[in-house]
């Protein structure tokens, strides 16, 4: 909420007011490179990753944590540790929105919102499938870009949608998330297969 003081002849008062909206330029490149198999897709970053100039910068929210996991690796807790993290299981990450009017961190205040421009990623990966991180991303993906990149880069393309990982979607714990969240595992899979035969 946003303090303000109005004057109204000589009377003063202090009125609470919803914290108004800002135009906001994504402030993080995406991180993929040639070896990414799966992308994972967010709405737009908190104010926390905007922050940390990181993907899921929230202490309390459940990404990296469910991530490691289920991958049996270590915690990452710094932002090179999140990186490499990332690219040595082979996941790229970035968010659906280039820029957008929001209030704060809330995906629900979203509006006048650019799409990124993904073919950046799936010209360089090849990408087996891509993930949305909660419902709003979801629906922003289905809205602004999935129809388009389906046409250009066949079924990779129509994002399953997962639940959200942040600390809002308390009905979700972590259990009930790596039991939603173990799909993106098969894509990654694929290769220790192949590598096996």
């Amino acid at each position: 909420m946003i303090c303000r003081q109005e004057t109204a002849g000589s009377n003063c008062a202090k009125r609470l007011l919803p914290e108004e909206h800002q135009r906001i330029l994504h402030p993080i490149p995406p991180l993929y490179n040639k070896d990414s198999r799966i992308l994972i897709l967010g709405s737009f970053p908190s104010v926390k990753s905007r922050e940390t100039a990181f993907f899921y910068g929230h202490p309390q929210n459940r990404f990296w944590k469910l991530l490691s996991t289920m991958t049996g690796a270590p915690l990452p807790e710094t932002v090179p540790q999140k990186r490499d993290f990332l690219l040595s299981h082979r996941i790229a990450v970035w968010d659906v929105i280039a820029s957008c009017e929001i209030r704060g961190s809330s995906d629900a205040s979203i509006r006048n919102a650019v799409p990124n421009d993904l073919r950046r990623i799936l010209d360089a990966a090849q990408i087996r499938q891509i993930y949305v991180n909660g419902q709003t991303a979801g629906k922003l993906y289905q809205k602004y870009q999935e129809k388009p990149l389906c046409e250009a880069y066949g079924d990779c393309a129509k994002a399953v949608i997962l639940p959200s990982t942040s600390p809002a979607n308390a009905a979700w714990n972590m259990e009930r998330l790596m039991q939603a969240w173990n799909v993106i595992l098969a894509p990654l899979k694929e290769d220790i297969i192949k590598h096996h035969e």
